[in-house]
């Protein structure tokens, strides 16, 4: 049981970090929109696509401890 707790708990701080790397990121964007319209209309389409980006990265993160999971018990 060490060892999948050791595995979980490695996935968990790498999906913790690239959270944290796109809420920083983010906070980034955020400051840039109130310089200009052009800038406004290129931050929200990074933004639509930093969004899509959270979301696959967390449904592969996911898919990869359901994986690990699956391999140490069997349900």
């Amino acid at each position: 049981m060490e060892k999948i707790s050791n595995v979980l708990d490695k996935k968990i701080k790498c999906f913790i970090w690239s959270l944290v790397a796109s809420g920083i990121f983010m906070i980034f964007l955020a400051i840039l929109i109130v310089w200009t319209d052009l800038i406004l209309r290129l931050i929200i389409g990074l933004l639509a696509l930093v969004v899509a980006y959270i979301f696959l990265f967390g449904a592969y993160k996911l898919w990869t401890i359901k994986k690990i999971i699956d391999k140490y018990i069997k349900f």
